[in-house]
């Protein structure tokens, strides 16, 4: 009897995980599934606060959703600690006003935890913070309705994300944090070593130097997962990835972070730059279509005017390197060295929807892209570029020719990479996507420290 109430518990609690592990409701669902004469009780911080002459109207939100809950507290049930900002517990009946609108009549008000106002609150009520004000308080910005709207959006799309290889049959890999690559070749990594004084000393005494004391070589903080993905793609097919990576660039700008999120992708028997177009497009149609089915009113709390773009039922259009700079040429825009934000930018307005600029010269890219049969001068390299961040996918071919990679090859730190096109090596293609750019375009937000919780940047990370 004891071991089938326990397997009982045990599935209730996996299929309705909301009654057995919590004793209250999420407003999203108290709003999704309203019952009409159903007590109720729910948890969440007080947005807004109307005092009258018998009653006080709260408005509480919980996170879940863009949505507060209105409730209705008679006045003798008001505590002095009942103000915008603090954390309470309701019970109450779900009734609706006179004019129809949902609501919780209390019968019990709980203040969780006060919030001072006066005390150095930084944000007030019904008030638009501007971003770069709200950036001042990391820990705290999460209570604002711009940055939980695009926190809640980053979720789904995390979740979409997920949801879109899987059904495409990849398999999800988790590459390594730590590294002995430099991917890109940039230089642009942090490099690791012990912060033990004690270990570092006792390492170094066996002949180690002050670079390799510890793992026996150079050891960095990833750029990027591709170099591993080729190799697990090479015995496993279409493989994925989406994690932490992280650049030492010097750079403060509204486009750059030195903690990132990477979507990185690598195709199984691709051969065709087409194939890896296709799949990048359909992969942001989709995640951009699935987000605002799901989260308008979001949307809306970050602009009002946001909306879903019309290109997003359009084909994307293609143009090589060579094209790109003729129609920047005419535009007065010419082309020094390679093409800058404010040229991404510009043919992306010349086109009036992304843009896959293709064919790039083998000088300007790196090792592993795959040279074009018809000019070796050229490489089989793609950027797709998007308003408001110019490039947000990077991808290519890579080199399947033992030889031409052998003499490419920058360290011999990766001749375990050269070593997967001797034994039933395979034509690959991959890219990467930068999740916080997909997101800056996704929402309409300018700045990328505004779309992740806790931005990195030079001289700031102070959590």
């Amino acid at each position: 009897m004891w071991l089938r109430n326990a397997f009982m518990v045990k599935n209730y609690g996996y299929l309705h995980s909301r009654f057995m592990y919590k004793c209250f409701s999420a407003v999203a669902f108290v709003l999704e599934k309203a019952n009409i004469g159903e007590t109720i009780e729910i948890k969440g911080w007080v947005k807004n606060l109307r005092v009258q002459k018998e009653l006080v109207f709260a408005d509480v939100n919980d996170g879940s959703c863009a949505k507060r809950l209105q409730i209705v507290i008679p006045k003798h049930l008001k505590s002095d600690s009942l103000t915008y900002g603090s954390s309470v517990h309701i019970t109450g009946t779900l009734s609706k006003s006179p004019r129809g609108q949902l609501e919780l009549v209390a019968d019990k008000v709980n203040v969780i935890g006060k919030c001072v106002v006066l005390d150095g609150y930084p944000f007030n009520p019904r008030t638009s913070h501007p971003p770069e004000y709200t950036r001042q308080y990391l820990h705290l910005r999460s209570q604002t309705n711009y940055i939980s709207a695009v926190l809640r959006i980053r979720s789904t799309v995390t979740k979409l994300i997920h949801e879109y290889f899987d059904s495409k049959g990849y398999l999800n890999v988790n590459t390594p944090i730590l590294t002995s690559n430099d991917c890109e070749g940039a230089g642009e990594v942090f490099k690791l070593q012990p912060d033990n004084a004690e270990t570092v000393k006792a390492m170094m005494q066996e002949g180690k130097d002050n670079d390799t004391v510890y793992f026996g070589s150079k050891t960095f903080l990833t750029v990027s997962g591709q170099l591993h993905l080729e190799a697990i793609c090479r015995g496993m097919g279409d493989v994925y990835t989406l994690g932490p990576t992280f650049r030492a660039e010097n750079s403060r700008s509204r486009l750059h972070l030195s903690e990132f999120y990477m979507l990185e992708a690598e195709l199984a028997f691709c051969d065709k730059l087409e194939q890896l177009q296709y799949a990048i497009e359909d992969l942001i149609k989709y995640i951009f279509n699935k987000t605002w089915e799901k989260h308008d009113l979001d949307f809306k709390l970050i602009d009002k005017e946001n909306k879903l773009p019309l290109w997003v039922d359009k084909k994307f259009v293609t143009i090589s390197h060579i094209e790109a700079k003729s129609i920047l040429d005419k535009k007065g825009l010419t082309v020094v060295d390679d093409i800058n934000k404010e040229q991404e930018l510009a043919l992306v307005e010349h086109c009036g929807v992304p843009v896959f600029v293709v064919k790039w010269p083998k000088c300007m890219k790196s090792f592993y892209m795959k040279e074009c049969l018809e000019d070796d001068a050229k490489v089989d390299a793609l950027d797709l570029l998007t308003p408001i961040t110019g490039e947000v996918v990077g991808g290519s071919l890579r080199e399947d020719d033992y030889e031409k990679l052998k003499s490419k090859l920058p360290s011999e730190r990766l001749n375990w990479y050269l070593e997967l096109r001797k034994f039933g090596n395979i034509p690959t293609g991959g890219y990467g996507l930068g999740l916080e750019r997909l997101l800056q375009v996704l929402c309409g937000v300018s700045n990328i420290k505004d779309t992740l919780p806790f931005p990195r940047w030079p001289h700031n990370c102070d959590m």
